[in-house]
């Protein structure tokens, strides 16, 4: 069935355009284990200067400036680009968090937990699941000898 997000397909063409894993997370609400993004064990939980997309239909989500160690096994951000999430209320688990979906094609993300002080602007964290997720990298500008 497709939807009316902008770069929905239907279920039959994400299973080939998708790892059999970015389909369980993004298409079923499925969530990967902790610590798989391979940047969480690097020094930096930032590989360098750009924008996530997602990465099921390319929509840019998070600027790399609001990326940060939360240590709780998965990307966390803080604030994602205007536009690029939809949310909703998810009260499963008996939990009550918000979910956060791509604007772009409605492939499920993570969550978003409030307060609970990590001390960045918005004391949010946007708790995403890394395989669908792309970065892309921002080109290094070339300085101009005089």
């Amino acid at each position: 069935m497709v939807s009316n997000f902008p770069k929905s397909k239907p279920n039959s063409e994400w299973r080939t355009l998708l790892s059999p894993s970015q389909y369980a997370i993004l298409r079923e609400k499925a969530t990967e284990r902790p610590y798989t993004d391979p940047t969480l064990s690097s020094a930096s939980t930032t590989p360098s200067v750009g924008t996530y997309h997602c990465a099921a239909c390319d929509t840019p989500l998070y600027n790399s400036s609001t990326k940060f160690n939360s240590g709780c096994g998965w990307p966390s951000f803080y604030q994602a680009l205007p536009g690029a999430l939809v949310l909703y209320e998810d009260h499963s688990h008996g939990m009550e968090r918000i979910e956060m979906c791509c604007a772009g094609c409605d492939g499920h993300l993570g969550h978003i937990f409030k307060g609970e002080g990590y001390g960045n602007p918005v004391d949010e964290r946007h708790c995403v699941n890394s395989i669908s997720l792309k970065f892309v990298e921002e080109p290094v500008p070339v300085s101009k000898k005089l």
